[in-house]
């Protein structure tokens, strides 16, 4: 299996710094953005389909993070995180699969697995939580002032980052409310 080097310094900084860039990095058409603090709403169609987005892009140049629903299953949120990468990927594949622990602020570890994906023609990588706890995830982002996520690389220091919560609870309120008014 493919394995993508997960170092800060093997990372592109490829300058998504406002949120037009960062739209266009997910290659989808935005609509009604709304800012939140560092935060946005914003709606997405792909293939005629809605996505429903509350994320920020603020707090690294080159990655957004994102709680996701698409309309009609707006029940099954997603956390997802993209990262820009050096180049344009030559195929879609799942890279890697690897323990992951994500916290917001003091409160307790969440430990989970993220699925790292590539898609072709796409300059970034996209890491995919398997969350069953994704409800309560949410509750405390949208209460605290950090969440940190921390990945596993075997033998290497655990590759981190961390994101400002500024707004993160009306963004996803309103992301909630726009799938389920759709």
């Amino acid at each position: 299996m493919t394995r993508l080097p997960f170092s800060a310094a093997a990372l592109s900084a490829a300058g998504l710094l406002t949120l037009a860039t960062a739209a266009q990095a997910a290659r989808y058409p935005v609509s009604d953005e709304t800012a939140f603090g560092g935060w946005h709403a914003v709606t997405t169609t792909d293939a005629g389909q809605r996505h429903f987005r509350a994320l920020e892009a603020e707090s690294y140049s080159d990655a957004i993070l994102s709680v996701n629903a698409t309309e009609g299953v707006c029940h099954l949120p997603w956390l997802e995180l993209r990262v820009t990468l050096d180049e344009a990927q030559p195929e879609s594949l799942a890279v890697n699969l690897v323990p992951a622990r994500l916290r917001v602020d003091q409160t307790p570890i969440m430990e989970t697995m993220a699925e790292f994906i590539v898609e072709q023609g796409d300059d970034g990588f996209y890491s995919h939580f398997y969350l069953g706890e994704l409800d309560a995830l949410l509750a405390r982002m949208s209460e605290g002032e950090q969440l940190f996520i921390g990945f596993e690389q075997g033998n290497a220091a655990p590759w981190t980052m961390t994101f400002d919560l500024d707004g993160a609870g009306q963004a996803i309120q309103e992301m909630q409310r726009r799938c389920a008014g759709a």
